[in-house]
């Protein structure tokens, strides 16, 4: 069984990174905390480590994984261009529970999947998964489950999911919140004809302080039409539909 390393104990959050680091160097998969739940990782420049993430995952390439990255250069240096009212978001929420789908830097030379010409990126707010970033460069990132399964809080959950598919455990402890990241669609910012940022999963950011940013911009608020899931099981599920705009159907980004 691959190790898991608890990362709250000094000397094996020192050996933990280490493993990390030259396991992902070498195109493997590695399991990490983030503030929202535990993501399964890959080098996003590594077509053959993404292929194998989505296959951990039992995903196609119609499922492409969101990316971390450490801070806003590194987001500056992945998409086309950040709108104003991105930059606005990012000041508010980075490092947070934010992702933004925006068009990708198209000279970039990677292959996350049938992106259509987006990526969706976040910041989180994870002192050692930053670190990591850091180190490593932006890294594909989808939550640490199976398909279908809910998304994992603890790093037993994703063991017992993700076994030896993956070269190394990182062990902080159960999920700060558990409440996966909210994810936008920010594309239309970019050169569209009628600007509007879409809510393509309501989580740890309400659509009340995304509005209280971006004003008119944010979609109107969905018509309630009966019951809906509860926070919890919406926030800890990957199922959650998206719009072919973005980088995955299926919302897996933790």
């Amino acid at each position: 069984m691959s190790p898991v390393y608890d990362c709250r104990d000094e000397s094996q959050l020192l050996s933990g990174m280490r493993h990390a680091r030259q396991a992902i160097g070498r195109g493997e998969l590695v399991v990490l905390p983030t503030d929202t739940v535990y993501g399964i990782a890959a080098d996003a420049f590594n077509a053959r480590a993404v292929a194998g993430l989505l296959e951990a995952k039992g995903r196609g390439r119609q499922q492409p994984p969101p990316v971390l990255v450490p801070g806003v250069a590194t987001l500056r240096a992945l998409v086309a261009e950040i709108p104003p009212a991105v930059d606005d978001l990012v000041r508010e929420f980075w490092p947070g529970g934010l992702t933004i789908v925006l068009p990708a830097q198209p000279s970039l030379s990677w292959d996350l999947g049938d992106t259509h010409g987006t990526v969706a990126v976040r910041m989180p707010a994870q002192k050692l998964t930053l670190e990591l970033l850091e180190e490593t460069g932006p890294l594909a990132v989808s939550s640490a489950n199976l398909t279908g399964r809910p998304a994992a809080v603890d790093i037993d959950s994703a063991r017992d999911m993700l076994r030896d598919n993956v070269a190394a455990y990182l062990d902080a402890g159960p999920s700060e919140t558990g409440v996966a990241s909210t994810i936008i669609d920010a594309t239309t910012l970019v050169g569209g004809a009628e600007p509007q940022v879409r809510v393509l999963r309501e989580g740890a950011i309400s659509r009340d302080r995304l509005r209280a940013v971006l004003g008119d911009l944010l979609e109107p608020d969905p018509v309630d039409e009966g019951p809906t899931p509860s926070a919890s099981d919406a926030a800890l599920s990957d199922a959650a539909p998206i719009a072919d705009a973005t980088p995955d159907a299926e919302a897996p980004g933790p």
